[in-house]
């Protein structure tokens, strides 16, 4: 089976082996070809081949001609190599969803919607997302007669939000994007006391919450449980957010830049908890990695934590105010015993998510559409 991809990602034809390079390194083994299209990268705009068939192919244009050069170059590929479906990454302004449809029609070679989440669901966190959220209501809306289906990342949060707008159940595909190194994010080999009672890592944006983590910490601190928190993550909040912290004379350190996944998990294996905040999320990847390494974890309940810790046998659900995250948190840090308890239940749960496994699921998932056998390698 031959496969095209209409991706958002563009770090492969930098030269940088981020994520996407990683899980093509398994993907790759379902398929006889892959081509991917994506954006204009910096510098020079050239195919790109890794793992002997995944071919890249950059725009040569803007945003704005993105939509035509998919139509065209997919065109063009589909004719020389035959590809049995394409796979949209959709998300912005939907230009790769346009640009596939376009595709569809003038080949005849159905197109799959990936819609990993949405901006402003389940709270948006500023004017942006609510805009965001209308345009992706509008495209799906737009979409879901022209669409072969969508595929979700969650089996909760996404799924009910399609359905209200008007998806049918049978058109929604639910196929996990997480994949997990299992070599690298595992419990310690042997009992250790961690130095934090609290881990956060991510991208210091609005949409991740910090501001709701430290005032939730501030609650427990002014109880006498003063919990030391590490944070691990930069950008253009950080700064407010680290003298925010100081203000309210919180034990905490700050990280900007983890250089290998190594010292990441250390870092998860050395926190008794982990703690995401984010009011929308596709997974998040984070949280995932230190559930892996037997951290529970206390989360808002979006992407795939709402699956994951709604029975709070792995940490805890939390809504999006600093009491009801200082009583979660309290619950987890409160009993030695019993976060154990959860950090074993969490390191399971994690399981699901190993790397080959995973992408296994995700790769047979595509076949099984274009109507091709599952293959077990």
């Amino acid at each position: 089976m031959r496969l095209l991809m209409v991706s958002g990602d563009r770090q492969v034809c930098v030269g940088e082996r981020g994520p996407f390079h990683t899980m093509q390194r398994e993907f790759s083994r379902y398929f006889e070809r892959i081509d991917v299209l994506c954006p204009r990268p910096d510098g020079e705009v050239s195919v790109r081949t890794i793992h002997d068939n995944v071919h890249f192919h950059p725009a040569p244009c803007g945003r704005r001609g993105m939509v035509r050069f998919i139509a065209e170059t997919g065109r063009r590929l589909i004719a020389e190599h035959g590809h049995s479906l394409i796979t949209s990454h959709d998300y912005g302004w939907f230009y790769n969803g346009l640009g596939s449809a376009a595709l569809t029609r003038s080949t005849g070679v159905p197109y799959l919607s990936e819609l990993h989440h949405v901006p402003g669901v389940p709270v948006a966190a500023n004017l942006r997302e609510r805009l965001d959220k209308w345009v992706a209501r509008a495209y799906v809306r737009w979409a879901r007669n022209r669409a072969l289906g969508f595929r979700v990342v969650n089996r909760e949060e996404m799924p009910g939000l399609l359905h209200r707008w008007g998806v049918p159940a049978e058109r929604i595909f639910i196929l996990p994007s997480l994949y997990i190194d299992a070599r690298v994010f595992h419990p310690p080999s042997e009992r250790r006391t961690p130095r934090f009672d609290v881990i956060f890592v991510g991208r210091m944006v609005a949409n991740k919450g910090v501001g709701l983590i430290l005032d939730a910490l501030a609650v427990l601190a002014a109880e006498g449980r003063a919990p030391r928190a590490v944070f691990v993550g930069k950008g253009p909040l950080r700064q407010r957010w680290m003298e925010r912290g100081q203000r309210l004379g919180l034990d905490l350190e700050w990280i900007e830049w983890v250089e290998r996944p190594e010292d990441l998990a250390d870092l998860y294996r050395d926190s008794r908890c982990c703690v995401c905040a984010s009011t929308c999320e596709g997974g998040p990847r984070f949280t995932v990695e230190a559930m892996a390494c037997g951290v529970p974890v206390v989360s808002t309940p979006v992407g795939v934590m709402g699956d994951l810790l709604s029975d709070g046998h792995a940490g805890g659900l939390t809504g999006f105010d600093a009491h009801g995250m200082a009583a979660a948190l309290r619950r987890v840090l409160g009993d030695e015993a019993l976060r154990r308890e959860l950090g074993a239940n969490a390191q399971r749960r994690a399981g699901e998510f190993e790397y080959a496994r995973a992408i296994g699921v995700y790769a047979n998932g595509l076949r099984a559409m274009a109507g091709e056998e599952a293959l077990e390698l």
